[in-house]
């Protein structure tokens, strides 16, 4: 079964799409914007995540 026949499967990487994408705009956006170091990393740590997990689903697609 791949990941477009599990119910919510779209939805899921949508989403992850969605947060990597705008977690990576703060980090990058936030030094000019005035956002607190913490903040940044913390935003860049949650894109790392959002990489990890879509490489992660993209192998188990393919295995699948």
């Amino acid at each position: 079964m791949n990941d477009t026949e599990k119910a919510g499967g779209t939805l899921v990487t949508a989403s992850l799409w969605l947060v990597l994408l705008v977690s990576a705009a703060a980090n990058s956006i936030g030094q000019f914007a005035g956002m607190e170091y913490l903040y940044r990393m913390i935003a860049g740590a949650v894109s790392l995540i959002c990489i990890v997990l879509l490489v992660i689903r993209y192998v188990a697609r393919r295995k699948a």
